[in-house]
């Protein structure tokens, strides 16, 4: 358990670890996070997760307290720091403390915290028999109304697609579109296989570019897997041969269930299974490394 917070470049224990009531961030929603993964002391994909967050902190106009170079060596202290190899990592900034009004203006000083950590998103069980999915009515936010490419604090959209999803007794939920189209789970995005081909919605229709969703793209065109990005239905979705669900916190998990009907036979298919093993034996590779040798 990590019991070091980062918390403006300074380590409190976890439970010392506060921020005004009056931050931003808390009040509004206003700031943005990213999730990391370290796997056997390095972290994955440290430079793609710090140019992620500092995009989406350049789009709501919020300066960073440190840089980029900065918050990749606090990110490694505070692994260290808690003495973990295989950790979840959240990183916050927020839009720091102000008054009751929306101003961003008058927030003068953005606040950080890193939390390193443990994680398992679904049961082991999950992995290996499957999980069931179900779509929901609500929408993912359109394009015009809020880039999904900003990873913000404000995750209500998410949240009441998945309250609804548990209420249909499912832990995780498709969102669709305004037009309809399969977009992406509550927290990860969504993989088809059709003929052998990996098919997955392209980024234009409002899916966020996951960092674990570029690398089974990349991983899958290595290993000769071919790979699509184009809009697909429910249609395509129930009557595809597998699918899948990809994410930093979840990483490859399989789906056999979609809105009650069996996806292709009913069980983890062959392709699912040859890219969650590659894409294990790549993660215990790559990587920042955490600790000296």
């Amino acid at each position: 358990m990590g019991n070091w917070i980062n918390l403006n470049g300074k380590f409190v224990k976890r439970e010392e670890a506060k921020i005004s009531v009056f931050d931003h961030g808390l009040l509004y929603g206003d700031g943005v996070f990213e999730g990391l993964r370290s796997y056997n002391g390095r972290i994955f994909k440290l430079e793609e997760h710090l140019f992620r967050l500092y995009r989406s902190a350049h789009f709501i106009m919020l300066e960073p307290p440190i840089s980029k170079e900065e918050m990749g060596e606090e990110i490694i202290k505070t692994v260290r720091k808690n003495q973990l190899r295989d950790a979840y990592i959240r990183v916050v900034i927020t839009r720091g403390e102000g008054d009751l009004g929306l101003d961003p203006e008058k927030c003068p000083h953005p606040n950080y915290f890193i939390i390193a950590d443990r994680i398992q998103l679904y049961p082991k069980d999950f992995y290996e028999k499957g999980l069931e999915v179900v779509t929901v009515s609500i929408r993912r936010n359109p394009l015009y109304s809020l880039d999904p490419q900003v990873k913000s604090l404000n995750y209500l959209n998410n949240i009441l697609a998945k309250i609804e999803g548990r209420i249909a007794g499912c832990v995780e939920a498709i969102m669709l579109n305004q037009e309809g189209w399969v977009l992406e789970c509550t927290g990860d995005n969504i993989f088809i296989v059709e003929d052998g081909v990996l098919i997955t919605p392209p980024t234009y229709i409002g899916v966020l570019e996951g960092i674990t969703r570029n690398t089974v793209i990349e991983l899958a065109k290595k290993n000769n897997i071919e790979v699509k990005e184009e809009i697909f239905s429910c249609y395509r979705l129930y009557n595809a041969d597998e699918c899948f669900l990809t994410g930093t916190a979840a990483e490859i998990v399989p789906v056999v269930k979609v809105d009650g009907r069996r996806i292709g036979t009913g069980s983890p298919g062959p392709i699912t299974g040859r890219i969650r093993e590659i894409f294990r034996e790549y993660v215990s590779k790559e990587g920042t490394p955490v600790y000296e040798k």
